[in-house]
C-alpha cells in the first residue's frame, strides 16, 4: 500500500554555503525517494561554525522568502542564543509563517532546561510553534541536554509541542522513550513526539528494531515522526529508511502515521 510521506528535519542552505544542501537539491531527492513533503530548517544560529553567506543575513527571513509559495515545503526557524531578544525572535518566527523552531543544545550550548531557553519555550508555546530538538550525544558537556531534562519541559509547558530528533540516539534511548511515555499517560494528543531521524546508522545514532518495536508499544503509535536529515544522508538512504518502516510488523495505518499523518496533525497541514 502507497502511503504520502511528509518528512520533517531537511536542513537548508544557501548554495554560496553548501552547495549540496540548497532546497533545489532537496526538491530533487525528495522526487527520487517518493517524498512528497518536507519541513525544512533555517541555517542554525549561534553556533561555532557560520551558516549564512553574510554574518548578518537573518536565516529565518531567509528561508520564508526562499519557500514562499512552495506547496510542499513548510520552514522552521533558528533562535540565535547569543541575543538578548529570544522571545522577540521567536515571535518574527510565527510572524514570518514558519511552522517551528530546531534547536540544537549541543551545538547551540544552551542548557535545555535553563531560563534562557524557557524564554523560547514560553513564547513559542503562546504561538502555536512545533519545536524540533537535536537529542543524543553531540560533543558538549551532556548535563546541558542529557534527555531527562526535557521531561521538565512537559511540566512547564504542557501545551508546548515538540520532537527529539534521533529519539536520543543509541546512549540515550531509553530516556526518550521515558520522556515520551510520562508525558503521553492516556491522552489521545501526543504533545512529545520521538523523531526517527539517522536511526538507521550503525554508529551513535542506530535504533534496532527490537527498540522500535518497543517504542511503538510504549508510547503508540501516534507520536512517531519520520526525519531525512538532509543534506547529510542522500537519495539511497532515504529509501532504505522508508524501507525499513514498510517493512516493520506493524498496521498499514501505523506505518502512514509514521510517515507523515502525524506530523501533518502536528502542524495541521492536509496531507
Amino acid at each position: 500500500m502507497g502511503h504520502k510521506v511528509f518528512a520533517n528535519h531537511a536542513h537548508v542552505f544557501e548554495e554560496a554555503v553548501r552547495p549540496h544542501g540548497t532546497i533545489e537539491r532537496l526538491k530533487a531527492l525528495m522526487a527520487e525517494a517518493g517524498i512528497d513533503k518536507a519541513v525544512t530548517f533555517a541555517p542554525i544560529s549561534g553556533g561555532p561554525r557560520a551558516q549564512m553567506s553574510e554574518p548578518d543575513k537573518n536565516p529565518n527571513v531567509w528561508l520564508a522568502g526562499a519557500i514562499k509559495g512552495d506547496a510542499d515545503l513548510y520552514g522552521f526557524g533558528t533562535i540565535d542564543f547569543s541575543k538578548e531578544n529570544l522571545r522577540e525572535q521567536t515571535e518574527q518566527i510565527a510572524d514570518l509563517g514558519l511552522r517551528g523552531i530546531k534547536l540544537h543544545p549541543a551545538y547551540q550550548q544552551f542548557k535545555v532546561n535553563g531560563e534562557r531557553a524557557y524564554q523560547v519555550y514560553e513564547a513559542a508555546e503562546r504561538c502555536g510553534l512545533f519545536l524540533s530538538f537535536h537529542t543524543g550525544v553531540h560533543w558538549h558537556r551532556l548535563s546541558d541536554y542529557t534527555l531527562l531534562l526535557f521531561d521538565d519541559l512537559t511540566y512547564d509547558f504542557p501545551n508546548l509541542k515538540f520532537s527529539m530528533e534521533h529519539i536520543g540516539g543509541y546512549c540515550f534511548f531509553k530516556e526518550a522513550v521515558a520522556v515520551i511515555a510520562n508525558r503521553r499517560g492516556n491522552a489521545a494528543d501526543p504533545h512529545v513526539f520521538a523523531g526517527w531521524t539517522s536511526i538507521y546508522d550503525k554508529g551513535l545514532w542506530y535504533i534496532s528494531d527490537a527498540e522500535l518495536y518497543d517504542l511503538l508499544r510504549i508510547t503508540g503509535t501516534s507520536a512517531q515522526i519520520f526525519g531525512l536529515d538532509f543534506p547529510y544522508r542522500d537519495a539511497q538512504y532515504f529509501k532504505a529508511a522508508i524501507g525499513r518502516i514498510l517493512g516493520l510488523d506493524i498496521s498499514e495505518d501505523a506505518k502512514a502515521q509514521i510517515l507523515g499523518k502525524n506530523l501533518a496533525d502536528a502542524l495541521n497541514v492536509a496531507l
